[in-house]
């Protein structure tokens, strides 16, 4: 294979995968580690992606963000360990906010529908199956978001100041130890503080991938949320749970 086709190909499962070990390349493009290291190398300097150690990430736009059905290929083992545990923090009779959004998405069919829960959400698609499953579900009203199916808007923001919740539950888009949680869209990024805002719990989910990511709009401090994501290397670990609570989900075997 050659170079332009490898690099061609790691960008491809970068798309995908969002996270690339060095191992990886090696075995999908059958090259040696020292021709990875150099396609990365090259695929750094034109701007494509970020060398972390032992591989690297898919480098986006501040402003970019997939739509809803490109997030939902995306890291699905991940998102379905992170909600399944995401679930069982929720009580009987809680009254919990659902942020629009891949992961909070993948919550739903592990609600318990005897626990009689309120839900009060901005995701089109997540009150569709909410009501599915006969969970009561406020969709708050405003502005379509075509590409994430979200409600946003003043009026949204101006409706959601009327509710208290019991847990928050929130998508995010990057999370860094410099810059905090952050999201490509302001409507979007203020909408989550509102949200945070009228919560006695705020949990952010977030797959691995999301770490070390940085986009447009700043949403809050690491402090503000407690972050539920799956399995990271110590070293990552380490340097954010200095930071914030990260609660780590059980691998599902």
């Amino acid at each position: 294979m050659l170079a332009e086709e490898r690099q061609q190909k790691i960008l491809s499962i970068l798309k995908v995968k969002s996270i690339l070990k060095l191992e990886e390349i090696c075995k999908f493009t059958g090259c040696s580690e020292s021709s990875a290291r150099r396609d990365l190398q090259i695929l750094e300097q034109q701007g494509f992606l970020i060398r972390i150690h032992g591989g690297a990430k898919l480098k986006r736009s501040l402003q970019s963000e997939p739509d809803m059905a490109g997030k939902a290929f995306e890291n699905v083992q991940q998102k379905m360990e992170i909600a399944k545990y995401t679930a069982t923090l929720v009580e009987k009779e809680d009254v919990i906010y659902l942020d629009a959004g891949s992961s909070t998405l993948a919550m739903i069919p592990y609600l318990d529908n005897n626990l009689q829960l309120t839900v009060v959400t901005n995701g089109v698609m997540h009150a569709s199956e909410l009501a599915d499953r006969n969970i009561k579900t406020i969709l708050i009203g405003g502005e379509l978001k075509n590409t994430t199916k979200a409600i946003i808007g003043i009026g949204t923001i101006k409706e959601l100041l009327k509710y208290r919740f019991n847990k928050v539950f929130l998508g995010i888009n990057g999370i860094s130890s410099k810059y905090g949680y952050t999201t490509p869209d302001p409507d979007e990024a203020e909408l989550k503080i509102t949200a945070g805002q009228q919560g006695e719990q705020r949990f952010v989910l977030a797959d691995s991938s999301k770490f070390g990511q940085v986009s447009f709009v700043r949403v809050a401090k690491l402090n503000w949320a407690t972050i539920i994501t799956n399995k990271l290397p110590h070293v990552i670990f380490n340097k954010y749970n200095s930071l914030t609570e990260i609660r780590e989900v059980p691998v599902i075997v």
